[in-house]
């Protein structure tokens, strides 16, 4: 068990730095993987907006209730706004991706390599990974932060729909105390962390899918693999930058 995890460590490790030698395509085919973004982030925004609306609206419900406890519901948008930036917007939306956009990439490069084109591209002295991985993998991981960033701001408006217009807390100390208690170092956790996820999602569904067998079931086990596989490192991964940031 211990010497097949270390060897499919290994792999991992030697795919990402043959990968990472061909990241001068973003000089080289700009426009192949601005189209990349488009196709992760763009697409994806439909069920970010939603999720994000009704994550923030769900956090305004359950802040005010726990605030109102203690006398401080004016203090929803300071919880809403932390709440969403240091953790449940990187999160949430990194599942979220590697649900829609990680398996849409692993199935697309899956179902490239069980109908030989990966091959083909190979035979003619065409590197696959210069010309559909690595403009994936970048895709990725640009498209990831500006989820993110959406998400938080879908959520922070849903918690002040729900806090505000039908909890009945005041609106300028909703803003008010919302932005003399947030401080760029939050900001700038939940920017790092959108970013290691990214990293992460996109180098895990390009992987499976690269390493796909070439058969139906085998495109549909990878697929299966990204969204395991992706949603556990997330976790993992966020407990690991949440504790070095809180310095535990």
């Amino acid at each position: 068990m211990i010497e097949s995890a270390l060897r499919n460590i290994g792999r991992v490790a030697i795919f990402l730095l043959r990968l990472l030698r061909q990241t001068g395509v973003v000089f080289t085919e700009p426009r192949a993987v601005i189209h990349q973004i488009y196709n992760c982030g763009a697409r994806s925004l439909v069920i970010i907006m939603l999720c994000g609306l009704f994550v923030g609206m769900v956090l305004g419900l359950q802040g005010f209730d726990l605030l109102q406890r203690f006398g401080s519901e004016d203090a929803l948008g300071v919880a809403a706004a932390l709440g969403l930036l240091k953790e449940l917007g990187p999160v949430v939306t990194a599942l979220l991706f590697a649900g829609r956009a990680g398996t849409a990439l692993a199935s697309e490069i899956g179902l490239m390599r069980a109908t030989d084109q990966l091959t083909a591209m190979e035979m003619m002295a065409v590197d696959p990974l210069r010309k559909v991985i690595a403009p994936r993998f970048l895709g990725g991981i640009v498209a990831m932060p500006l989820l993110v960033a959406v998400f938080n701001v879908i959520g922070i408006f849903g918690a002040q729909l729900i806090g505000v217009q039908l909890m009945g807390v005041d609106t300028g100390a909703f803003w008010s105390q919302m932005q003399g208690a947030v401080e760029l170092g939050d900001v700038n956790e939940g920017i790092v962390k959108s970013v290691c996820f990214g990293f992460a999602c996109s180098l895990v569904a390009v992987y499976e899918g690269y390493h796909a067998t070439p058969t139906a079931a085998g495109v549909g086990l990878a697929t299966t693999r990204t969204v395991v596989i992706s949603s556990v490192l997330t976790l993992l991964i966020d407990y690991i930058l949440t504790a070095a940031f809180l310095g535990r």
